[in-house]
């Protein structure tokens, strides 16, 4: 018998894999499949080897998830690159219906009520925690509803943990708006986000931008209506 093959064989009883056999001597797995034919393996070495499957097996599994992790990840970043590519530069018009629409959804709509009585007078609210549709809002109030500066103004409430120097400078430099036109700080959450939200989930507090003027209320109710109907 050659003495590679009993070399084999006894580390094959030890519990080897075949990997492990072929590269400690040589051996190719054809070879070696047909010395093992047959081969009764003790159960320390069924064990060993059963143990190396599982292992061999998660390690692959971790492996394959991994891979599909960074393939997905490169799909979603190619995604939103050609996809921000299309949007290009936007028109007043185009503008006119983002910020209807962003209105519509996130601004202040429900008639305020004074006794039981409808108030004739109603401002402009939003109040959002991003900064990107901040900054978009704004155009909005500027470019399509030619607010006057003068007439814009911000409040933020922020957590107790957060800087308010900080997080006026950072407003600030989205809104463009300056120190003066920001009226109140307020800390803490809304009653009904008590306990609902982790501490951390508004990094920047939420902002709302206010314009006193009842007239462009109406007019924005108008067009919110109008694209109700579309």
């Amino acid at each position: 018998m050659r003495s590679d093959k009993n070399k084999a064989l006894r580390l094959r009883l030890q519990g080897r894999s075949y990997n492990e056999v072929t590269r400690l001597l040589g051996v190719p797995k054809s070879t070696l499949s047909d010395w093992f034919t047959g081969l009764q393996l003790p159960e320390s070495a069924r064990d060993r080897i059963a143990k190396r499957v599982c292992e061999g097996s998660v390690r692959a599994l971790i492996k394959r998830n991994v891979n599909q992790t960074r393939l997905a990840e490169s799909r979603a970043k190619q995604t939103r690159k050609s996809s921000k590519k299309r949007v290009g530069k936007v028109s007043e018009n185009e503008l006119f219906f983002i910020g209807t629409a962003l209105y519509w959804a996130e601004g202040y709509k429900k008639p305020i009520l004074k006794n039981g009585k409808i108030k004739t007078s109603h401002s402009v609210c939003l109040s959002n925690s991003d900064p990107a549709l901040v900054k978009v809002y704004m155009r909005f109030l500027r470019e399509v509803c030619r607010v006057p500066e003068e007439r814009i103004s911000a409040e933020v409430r922020i957590y107790q943990h957060q800087n308010e120097a900080y997080l006026l400078n950072f407003w600030g430099g989205v809104t463009g708006l300056p120190f003066s036109k920001f009226k109140k700080f307020y800390y803490g959450v809304s009653l009904s986000s008590q306990h609902k939200k982790p501490f951390n989930v508004l990094p920047y507090g939420t902002i709302q931008i206010r314009v006193n003027n009842t007239e462009l209320y109406h007019r924005i109710m108008g067009w919110i209506e109008g694209l109700s109907e579309i």
